[in-house]
């Protein structure tokens, strides 16, 4: 999945801890982190996608990120739910 589907995206989370509950919850098709991300912010959210077998597309910037979710704010991670 692409950028662009995040942004179009009806249903999604943006934010660690939301997207780490979707997830747990099997709620999602794909997950987005940020490559500039705190490692210990995402990596439980990276392990546990891996974990089920949920795809991790790999965003250069949490800036990017923020903005393609349409918020103001830098993000570390995102997804697309079902």
């Amino acid at each position: 999945m692409s950028l662009e589907d995040l942004k179009t995206a009806r249903r999604r989370t943006v934010g660690t801890k939301q997207t780490l509950r979707a997830v747990e919850k099997g709620n999602v098709l794909c997950v987005f982190v940020a490559r500039d991300a705190e490692p210990h912010v995402v990596s439980d959210l990276v392990r546990l996608c891996q974990e089920k077998d949920i795809p991790v597309e790999w965003v250069e910037t949490m800036a990017l990120l923020g903005k393609t979710c349409g918020i103001q704010v830098e993000a570390a991670s995102a997804a697309i739910l079902k």
